[in-house]
């Protein structure tokens, strides 16, 4: 998605973010050339951004290698982030002991912009190779613990939070459209956890559970995962009870944490 099309009524200061974010993704710095192909911008303007970034210390610029990169204030905004607005520094104790006891990897995610954004996570005792990183964001509409959050959203930010999912068909089971996606949330409505069974990822499944607050607010998601080839669908639905548990522990330990509001979709 270039600048121009994540533009809003926010103006330049809006498009400039837009472009610190489109240099983030790149996953590695990336030269002038390479983020005018995605930004949609003119030249002169693309690097009129660049340079107000770079002053601000929110790029980093290297001469050597003619390249951007993000820079030491975004990393210093973003421990202060993780520290305030994000539930993992109070996730961590049950994190550690539902990965322990299962000896699975587990995963804490909250909702970003109708996107899931890993915010920590534990590896098994046999690591699974897997997208899902912490600091990464992948989709919602087919991963266990986004599917766990919308299904608890609001209709009106649940209907804002579909209209952001590509459906794109990572495997053969991933659902692909918003009404098959609605069946499946109300599904997880009534059970009370929800399964990723290769939706995202051929050969990893996982059992997430939705982090609600006192009053029934989305604040997060957690999940075990693990593959197919090592646990069956039987074993997986039998850590529904272990999964739960921890989320409610978070949820209780939440609220007694100034936790913000955090924009769902």
């Amino acid at each position: 998605m270039t600048v121009v099309e994540r533009e809003t009524s926010d103006g330049t200061v809006g498009r400039t973010l837009a472009v610190l974010d489109l240099v983030a993704e790149f996953g590695r710095p990336a030269r002038f050339a390479e983020i005018m192909l995605v930004a949609g911008l003119p030249k002169a303007t693309l690097y009129r951004f660049l340079q107000v970034l770079t002053r601000q210390e929110m790029l980093a610029f290297d001469d050597i290698r003619q390249t951007y990169a993000p820079g030491m204030r975004l990393v210093r905004l973003a421990h202060s982030a993780w520290a305030q607005s994000s539930l993992a520094p109070i996730a961590q104790g049950v994190l550690d002991r539902l990965s322990r006891d299962l000896g699975q990897t587990v995963h804490l995610a909250q909702l970003d912009n109708g996107a899931v954004l890993y915010v920590d996570k534990r590896n098994a005792r046999q690591p699974v190779q897997m997208l899902a990183q912490s600091g990464k964001v992948g989709p919602a509409y087919c991963t266990g613990v986004g599917k766990a959050m919308l299904a608890y959203l609001p209709e009106d930010q649940l209907v804002n939070a579909l209209a952001r999912q590509s459906f794109h068909a990572h495997t053969s089971k991933t659902l692909t459209t918003p009404d098959a996606l609605r069946v499946e949330l109300a599904r997880i409505r009534d059970q009370g956890f929800a399964l990723d069974d290769e939706e995202h990822e051929i050969g990893i499944a996982c059992m997430a559970a939705p982090i609600l607050s006192g009053n029934g607010r989305v604040i997060g998601a957690i999940s075990v995962t693990t593959t197919t080839d090592v646990t069956s669908r039987d074993q997986l639905l039998a850590l529904a009870g272990p999964v739960k548990e921890a989320a409610a522990q978070i949820a209780a330990t939440a609220e007694t944490w100034r936790f913000p509001e955090h924009k769902q979709a």
